[in-house]
């Protein structure tokens, strides 16, 4: 029986693997912060040690993007050690890896989708640790998924909710519309990554749905299909950052799945159609 260890469990992406993975007869441990501090090294290497897990998903970040900008020590912790410290234990127990990163190692200065092979250049705490991350990874465990993904959502806080939430209190609502990048459901990104585990074709990997938008043309998006009436305007970054302290966000962090896609055996929905399946979960129908 395959035995996999989801450390963030708590999280979106964790909560949708665990989903998938009920009924299979896969073997969990499911674990977050208050069950294993994955930036204890010895703590990590006796739960791994405890656990002979076959792969080990590391769900677990510090994503909290502006705070990053000043715990800089925590992020670097998380971000960083953390997946160093999973890396070693794996190579120790001969397990694989998969080691969830982000749009964010990428600087947004590009005009079209970043591939797998494209340079790294983050610009803020948040992509540097998720970066160093990626490398501690690759230095430590030969077998190794790194999967970079952007703008998720799934059960947990996220855009999606934040947007449905406001529109309940608000009569307009003002949203960026010079930042791009491709929403992704957190289900789909599970659905990925259990899809490529199995052909152990080790590397870097994108996983976001298929197309772009940008984070206004998103809300207006989220807004149809939950079929409510509000006036949604756009504003542009510097008009929305004035006069706020927050990190530095990519203006163009669109990914493409050039690795996954080349495989031929998981293709990623698009956007559009991801959205309106997680839109029916939460009990609404596409008007």
């Amino acid at each position: 029986m395959e035995k996999v260890l989801i450390t963030g469990a708590f999280g979106q992406l964790g909560r949708s693997l665990i989903s998938l993975l009920e009924g299979t007869g896969t073997e969990v441990a499911s674990t977050d912060s208050d069950t294993l501090d994955i930036c204890d090294y010895n703590q990590v290497q006796e739960f791994v040690s405890a656990h002979k897990p076959d792969t080990i998903i590391n769900c677990a970040a510090y994503t909290a993007v502006d705070k990053c900008e000043t715990d800089a020590l925590n992020a670097e912790r998380v971000n960083a050690k953390g997946p160093e410290n999973l890396a070693v234990a794996a190579a120790r127990e001969g397990a694989q890896i998969v080691q969830v990163s982000t749009d964010y190692v990428f600087d947004g200065m590009a005009k079209v989708p970043y591939t797998e092979e494209d340079k790294t250049n983050p610009q803020s705490v948040y992509g540097r640790t998720k970066l160093e991350g990626e490398k501690a990874v690759i230095k430590n465990c030969d077998k190794y998924f790194i999967v970079r993904t952007a703008w998720l959502y799934g059960e947990g806080s996220n855009f999606v909710r934040t947007m449905l939430k406001l529109a309940d209190e608000r009569d307009k609502l003002t949203v960026v519309n010079d930042q791009y990048g491709t929403p992704t459901s957190s289900l789909e990104l599970a659905r990925m990554i259990l899809n490529i585990i199995p052909y152990r074709q080790y590397g870097i990997y994108h996983g976001t749905c298929e197309g772009s938008t940008n984070w206004y043309e998103f809300a207006c998006e989220i807004m149809k299909q939950a079929g409510k009436d509000i006036e949604v305007l756009p504003v542009t970054t510097d008009e929305y950052q004035a006069g706020k302290n927050i990190a530095a966000r990519p203006a163009y962090s669109v990914l493409e799945n050039k690795k996954l896609n080349s495989m031929g055996s998981y293709r990623m929905k698009e956007w559009k159609e991801a959205l309106t399946e997680y839109m029916h979960m939460m009990g609404y129908s596409r008007v």
